[in-house]
């Protein structure tokens, strides 16, 4: 999600809460979507609330998500290999640490007035590539596999920040709010 290159479009009632990915693994798996899925251009991000309707006042429901995120500190994610969700046909990068304390993130906060029933049950990962066809499937993945197995950085980060956004009719997103974890003031706010 993020930003794109492009006029943003017109706001939808569609919001998500994402973390993206520092530098230079962002810049890497942003490269790879945009090998996999040409046209591509998303921000490389792990969703923390997938995409969802709102029922209230969107900046009702971002005071709430940055009071929540507040009473949660700081922690330590870990990529993992690439794999499928074979059900939607997306590739993706697993994570290996820090997975249980991105479900309890969700948890927290997929409450109030942020709450959805999720289509799917919260599995966080980094997409790679998504709405592609079944036959696309396996030399998408065997050439996501293979770069990923290239990437000589660091495979781990601090999730340290959220941020909320919001879908518009040119499947952009816009960012909304970016709040800190463990009760630090919102960035820019």
């Amino acid at each position: 999600m993020g930003s794109a290159p492009c006029p943003p479009g017109e706001r939808i009632n569609l919001f998500s809460l994402v973390t993206y990915l520092p530098d230079p693994l962002a810049s890497f798996i942003d490269h790879l979507r945009a090998e996999l899925v040409p046209g591509c251009s998303l921000r490389a991000h792990i969703t923390v609330l997938p995409p969802r309707p709102l029922k209230g006042d969107p900046a009702a429901v971002s005071r709430e998500i940055g009071a929540r995120a507040a009473g949660f500190e700081p922690f330590q994610l870990e990529m993992d290999e690439v794999e499928i969700f074979t059900d939607t046909s997306v590739v993706y990068v697993a994570l290996t640490r820090g997975f249980s304390k991105m479900v309890q993130l969700h948890d927290t906060l997929n409450q109030g007035l942020a709450f959805s029933d999720e289509a799917f049950p919260y599995h966080p990962h980094i997409t790679l590539a998504q709405q592609i066809t079944p036959e696309q499937l396996p030399a998408v993945f065997e050439h996501a596999r293979y770069r990923w197995a290239e990437f000589a950085h660091e495979r781990s980060f601090v999730i340290d920040r959220v941020t909320f956004v919001q879908a518009t009719d040119r499947n952009s997103w816009i960012d909304l709010a970016e709040y800190r974890l463990g009760g630090h003031r919102p960035a820019g706010g």
